[in-house]
């Protein structure tokens, strides 16, 4: 007895519900009778029977065939449910429901959700850098400083991280001016360096290249003591 169950269950199948479906449907404007009868319909078409009788699907929400037909007509409205038309094997025609409008509206809204949490984190991140910069700067930003970080953000699309590199290019040299910031940036946009281990690279090659320069210059200076090597200029570009 208990083999048949058993086997009755499994010869039954299942029905697989989409977990963004289960995260989101309060969301596409459905209600729990609506999530019920979806789940109703997708277990009746994943078992083959692409436009199942209603009544039966009536009987199993214990509501009556007049609502159920009400419910699928809303779902309908609400483009979350089609019916087709299509041909099987043998020509003929026969209607199908479709919940392709479901499943295409639910993915837009994913990615509407994940374009939020990225203007989200994108904010965060802009505050962190505000900080940041007040930080290094030993003092509030001024309005013009802080209009100078949103252009770089938002207009230069240049990121957080390319920011706050360019930052800690300055205050390695010691100046600590948004202008000699800018120049940094435009510099490294100017040979399409946008990630940390392109700038590590550009940093050493400008320095290697800005200590030779210096080099040169002690050597042809009879007096070596007649002051300090100057600091690395990212205001002054090299030819190489």
């Amino acid at each position: 007895m208990t083999n048949d169950l058993l086997m009755k269950w499994i010869q039954a199948g299942q029905t697989e519900i989409p977990t963004l479906l289960l995260k989101y449907y309060k969301k596409l404007g459905l209600n729990n009778d609506d999530f019920v009868l979806i789940i109703q319909l997708k277990s009746s078409m994943d078992q083959g029977d692409y436009f199942p009788d209603l009544e039966e699907i009536s009987e199993r929400m214990s509501i009556s065939k007049n609502d159920a037909f009400k419910a699928v007509h809303q779902l309908m409205q609400k483009k979350l449910l089609s019916i087709e038309t299509k041909k099987d094997e043998e020509g003929i025609t026969e209607d199908v429901y479709s919940l392709n409008l479901l499943w295409e509206k639910l993915i837009t809204l994913m990615k509407q959700n994940e374009h939020v949490i990225e203007e989200e984190q994108e904010k965060k991140e802009n505050k962190n850098l505000y900080s940041i910069f007040e930080a290094e700067f030993g003092r509030p930003l001024s309005p013009m400083e802080i209009d100078s970080l949103i252009l770089w953000t938002e207009e230069d699309n240049f990121s957080p991280e390319l920011i706050q590199l360019a930052l800690r290019e300055a205050v390695l040299s010691q100046v600590y001016s948004f202008k000699y910031i800018d120049r940094i940036l435009l510099n490294w946009e100017k040979k399409n360096i946008r990630t940390k281990e392109q700038v590590e690279k550009e940093s050493k090659r400008f320095r290697d290249y800005s200590k030779s320069k210096n080099q040169a210059h002690l050597e042809e200076d009879e007096d070596e003591s007649s002051g300090p090597v100057p600091m690395i200029n990212w205001l002054q570009d090299d030819d190489n």
